[in-house]
């Protein structure tokens, strides 16, 4: 039976990292918050937190309330995953690997003491100090990076360009209020072209309207209170990549890879078993 291997967070980018080590034979468990802001939802194992299951790429996770319900989902070849915004269940299934990928630009309470190792997504951590590894999340040449000594580079506030577009693939509310999706005449969701200027979606009655034209990539849950500021879409101007709304995204994979590396040369470099 392989080790458990503990991943703090399941939203889009930590759905990639899940994804891969289930499929390499780890049995991971994923811990959530109790309201999770995901904007990329359908590639996103934490929309099981508000259904119960999540399924990405044919692989699901399971929503479970107590860590003991853990072994009969993995024995079903799922993913189980808990509300535990603390990862306060680390202490009873001493896992061999705990990956903090929550993205929060900071560290919300991973210490190397939670695991014989521990790994970081992004800016926040420091390698040596609060994690063994920090693996690079920023786009460009360093991107899946492992870093075993340091931090990875700080966070910038401007998503990655794709086909030339930057901080405009990204939609903040403009108000905040409950979160309410368009109906007529024709619904918007995650998967529907849209147009500059087209509206989508409305935040308190505020209107939230299209950046820019391509496909709907990513829109917070209808009924998520939302706060003004908060990224709550993301638009791809590839329309033609509709596909891509529900796979894990080439940003993801990398970062999945570096935490794989990561966990195998830490293992053999210490001698921990992840059999």
């Amino acid at each position: 039976m392989s080790a458990v291997v503990l991943v703090r967070g399941a939203g889009d980018l930590a759905t990639g990292t899940i994804l891969r080590l289930h499929n390499c034979g780890f049995r991971v468990l994923a811990v959530e918050c109790a309201r999770p802001s995901a904007i990329r939802r359908r590639a996103a194992f934490c929309e099981a937190v508000f259904d119960g299951a999540a399924t990405v790429e044919g692989v699901t996770a399971r929503l479970i309330d107590r860590i003991e319900q853990a072994d009969a989902v993995w024995n079903a070849g799922e993913i189980p995953l808990i509300v535990d915004e603390t990862a306060s269940c680390a202490a009873s299934c001493a896992p061999a690997v705990l990956v903090d990928a929550i993205l929060a630009k900071r560290n919300l309470g991973t210490t190397r003491d939670m695991a014989p190792i521990t790994i970081g997504l992004g800016p926040g951590f420091t390698a040596g100090g609060d994690v063994d590894a920090v693996v690079e999340t920023m786009r460009g040449h360093r991107l899946g990076r492992v870093i075993y000594e340091g931090a990875a580079l700080p966070n910038t506030g401007v998503p990655g360009p794709i086909a030339g577009f930057a901080a405009e693939r990204v939609i903040h509310a403009p108000a905040s209020g409950a979160m309410t999706f368009v109906r007529s005449p024709e619904p918007v969701d995650i998967g529907s072209i849209v147009q500059k200027g087209q509206t989508i979606g409305f935040v308190g009655g505020v209107p939230v309207t299209a950046t820019l034209d391509g496909v709907l990539r990513g829109l917070i849950r209808e009924g998520y209170p939302v706060t003004e500021g908060l990224k709550i879409a993301d638009i791809d101007p590839r329309a033609q990549e509709v596909q891509n709304c529900t796979t894990v995204s080439d940003k993801a994979r990398a970062i999945a890879g570096g935490v794989l590396e990561a966990m195998l040369h830490l293992a053999g470099e210490r001698g921990v078993s992840l059999l």
